[in-house]
């Protein structure tokens, strides 16, 4: 008895940041892969897949919150007492991958992988435990244009996915620019210019007052949290802010602004010069200033970014006014991750597009009434339900999706059911119809259209809008019509 009252009680919960995903979103999902994947395959790259779990010493510690061993990853311990994570992102397998098998491997190694990853970090609105990744990679490229390609490719793919003109922008820094300017205020420890990393890359979150704050002694956040600041002086904070939000209207315009900054040490130099050869590509592969910007307060918290880094941000355009939504991918330089495995750098440089957070994107600006649910035939006759389950198997013989109401309800919730469903069609099939050979088709999507302009319940069930008959030899074709339609 005991036992079947704690059963009784159990709450139906789950681990934060982990979601229940439905069928439009897995849908959604599913043709944004098959889009991004499409213009990695047209550009030259293969596909790779890796296992979930990688020995922890493979992937290395380069989350940006990484302050102690095991932070911000999934881990077990195997058979073997050796530690394995769940991986974070989709490179750091990929490092392990060429290591091992560089020799067999063409030079460059151009690569793409789909897939989930995991990060044992705080969960927050559009920020998951749990999320999928589209990534490319190239490995052996030390040239510029190297960068300039994975740039010009990530503004494709957006357009792929359906992103017009103005509804995104991929932003573009160097880490060679944020090294000069952290040398200047005297930043020359990791732990000092880790916290001046993680405070830029807070910008466009928290604001500039609070990234100010981060700078500086720290900052007491609305929950009361209180996170530890870089410690710079006022002057020296106020030099880092200036670097972040020195961008410009155009990308030359960008350059000339930081190098009047930066322009005088060595470090700087050879920033802009990544970043000018970078812009002579762009222009080359026709990537406008609308789709590529330089904007110095890009960091990305990955701590294994060498030299360029830039990220996807999707943009709203609200009437008049663009809005921002938020960063749906990113990228970088990677010169150093698989020099961990062979003792030599290896110049990399990859792009990764956040398929999760697009797609939430994507469906939250989804106005339209859309309706991806199987066509619905109704059961009129609760003690043989022959008739709906021939005519929903002639439905899916013909390539439909469908399928007979196997509950005990009457017609009005049944329809109801198929509403919440998002069926696009409810068949309905009762003796009056079989004997005249028959049957009525519901168009939910037209008919909830058509209802808008009825005053009355009298004048609804008059009209019936949306719904009419057909005779049974034709209803296959005039239900799979409608479907297609949608």
């Amino acid at each position: 008895m005991t036992d079947n009252v704690s059963l009784t009680n159990l709450k139906p919960i789950k681990p934060r940041g982990f979601p229940d995903i439905t069928k439009q979103t897995l849908q959604r999902q599913s043709q944004l892969i098959a889009a991004v994947t499409k213009v990695y395959k047209q550009w030259g790259f293969q596909a790779l897949e890796t296992g979930a779990f990688e020995y922890a010493s493979c992937l290395g510690q380069f989350l940006p919150d990484d302050d102690r061993p095991n932070a911000g990853v999934f881990s077990i311990e195997d058979d073997d007492e050796q530690w394995m994570s769940l991986r974070y992102d989709l490179t750091a397998p990929l490092a392990r991958y060429y290591a091992s098998n560089r020799q067999n491997l063409p030079n460059p190694y151009r690569r793409f992988a789909a897939g989930p990853v995991w990060r044992n970090e705080k969960p927050d609105v559009g920020r998951y435990r749990e999320f999928l990744q589209c990534d490319a990679d190239s490995v052996g490229t030390p040239g510029f244009h190297a960068d300039a390609e994975m740039v010009a490719m990530g503004a494709e793919a957006m357009r792929a996915v359906g992103a017009r003109e103005n509804e995104f922008v991929i932003r573009l820094n160097t880490r060679r620019l944020l090294n000069a300017i952290l040398s200047k205020v005297g930043a020359n420890n990791k732990k000092a210019r880790l916290s001046i990393l993680r405070a830029l890359d807070k910008l466009d979150r928290l604001g500039i007052d609070a990234v100010a704050d981060l700078l500086g002694k720290g900052r007491l956040d609305e929950s009361g949290d209180f996170t530890e600041g870089a410690g710079l002086d006022r002057s020296s904070a106020q030099i880092v802010l200036d670097f972040a939000t020195a961008r410009k209207s155009t990308r030359t315009s960008t350059l000339d602004a930081l190098s009047a900054m930066v322009g005088g040490t060595e470090e700087g130099r050879n920033g802009l010069n990544e970043l000018t050869s970078i812009s002579s590509a762009l222009t080359a592969m026709q990537a406008s200033e609308n789709d590529v910007v330089f904007d110095p307060s890009i960091v990305r918290g990955l701590a294994y970014y060498t030299g360029p880094v830039y990220e996807i941000e999707l943009l709203s355009n609200d009437k008049d006014a663009v809005q921002r939504v938020g960063s749906v991918g990113g990228g970088g330089r990677y010169d150093d991750l698989i020099a961990r495995f062979k003792g030599e750098s290896v110049p990399a440089v990859g792009i990764s597009i956040g398929i999760s957070r697009l797609a939430i994107a994507l469906n939250q600006s989804k106005t339209d009434n859309y309706r991806d649910g199987p066509v619905i035939v109704l059961n009129l006759n609760r003690s043989d339900p022959s008739e709906a389950l021939l005519l929903a198997t002639k439905l899916k013989k013909a390539g439909v999706e469908a399928e007979a109401y196997m509950g005990g309800s009457g017609m009005r919730p049944q329809l109801k059911y198929a509403d919440r469903r998002n069926s696009p069609v409810a068949v309905i099939v009762g003796d009056d119809e079989i004997a005249r050979g028959v049957v009525t088709i519901k168009d939910l999507k037209l008919g909830s259209e058509l209802a808008k302009s009825v005053e009355s319940n009298e004048e609804y069930r008059s009209q019936r809008p949306g719904q009419f008959e057909v005779a049974r030899n034709d209803f296959v074709a005039e239900v799979k019509s409608i479907v297609e339609r949608k």
